[in-house]
């Protein structure tokens, strides 16, 4: 019995076409299909067409939106594969990792650096390893590209051009492709949570990234438009300068004010902490919270995520939910 896989397209590159006013997502799902039929010899495919848009296009709202078509399709589906823009989709993937927690089957993302219809295109290897994953019984939100699966919440897209767009950062990947096919590494443990509304989330978190000589004012501009949360990108292991311009003095104030912060580093590789050096003790307080080593994505969709129901979420923002969290016992 084939495997019973539901396709959820929602344009990007991969369904891109060249027209008058350049490369347009215009390809629907049975048009995917009908360019890869080999595909259907091993799965029992069904295909739905969510929205069809650049991914630079995708927001909060389409978050949603593919959360729900999910959930629509999961009792009577294997596995659903989800094709996407690579722009955002590390953003989408860490999105739906929260937002569909409790996962009982995989739901892959996966798209390519040049259009289907291109002649040089990576899009047949990446969807059919996409649909391997989708068929691995193995539950929980996946980016399959280039011969690698990465968990949702781990992938970030480190190249414009090259075809091994994602890389797994700060764990490795959950599995590979080679000649002999899908290889799963490790196991991975059942995610177990009881989440009321889980797909309601608040979209107001700015993030912000320090450079030498940032203004501490910002902070008050970003308390004044309005903003529930702040995903600060911060030196190394967590510091922030306070000579000459005191940007720890403003962050308390904004704790004060009851806008809600993630730290992160804006060093790709390993963990945040704050509690090392002076530079960053300071703002260990009420609303400041470490982001150890959550990518910048995974920060900023997990904080939308808390925020959406944050009197029940805020004790989660430190736990780790769906592999976000790696040095942390989960």
């Amino acid at each position: 019995m084939l495997p019973r896989i539901t396709l959820l397209a929602t344009g990007g590159t991969i369904a891109s076409q060249e027209t008058s006013e350049g490369l347009v997502p215009l390809t629907s799902a049975e048009g995917i299909m009908a360019f890869m039929p080999s595909l259907r010899e091993r799965a029992d495919i069904r295909t739905r067409d969510v929205f069809m848009l650049d991914s630079s296009n995708i927001q909060p709202e389409e978050w949603q939106q593919l959360a729900q078509a999910v959930k629509a399709h999961e009792a009577d589906a294997d596995g659903i594969v989800i094709t996407h823009g690579t722009d955002t989709m590390a953003y989408t993937a860490s999105a739906l990792s929260f937002m569909l927690l409790g996962l009982r089957i995989p739901v892959v993302l996966t798209g390519s650096q040049l259009p289907l219809r291109h002649p040089y295109s990576d899009a047949p290897g990446n969807l059919r390893e996409a649909f391997a994953m989708a068929a691995s019984s193995r539950p929980g939100v996946y980016i399959a590209f280039h011969h690698k699966v990465i968990h949702g919440t781990r992938a970030v897209k480190m190249r414009t051009l090259g075809f091994d767009a994602f890389d797994s950062i700060n764990a490795p990947p959950v599995g590979t492709f080679d000649a002999d096919g899908l290889h799963l590494l490790g196991e991975v443990k059942p995610e177990r949570h009881s989440i009321a509304d889980p797909l309601a989330i608040d979209a107001r978190v700015f993030l912000l990234k320090m450079m030498p000589g940032t203004d501490p004012e910002i902070f008050d501009h970003i308390q004044r438009a309005g903003y529930r949360g702040l995903v600060l990108e911060a030196f190394g292991l967590g510091g922030l300068h306070y000579i000459r311009r005191n940007l720890i003095e403003k962050l308390h104030a904004l704790s004060l004010s009851g806008v809600i912060t993630l730290v992160t580093t804006q060093c790709l590789y390993e963990k945040a902490d704050f509690t090392i050096y002076e530079v960053g003790r300071g703002f260990v307080e009420q609303n400041i919270y470490g982001a150890h080593d959550m990518t910048t994505e995974a920060a900023v969709t997990k904080l939308m995520w808390a925020l959406g129901d944050i009197e029940n979420r805020r004790k989660l923002l430190t736990r780790c939910l769906s592999h976000e969290i790696f040095t942390v016992s989960e």
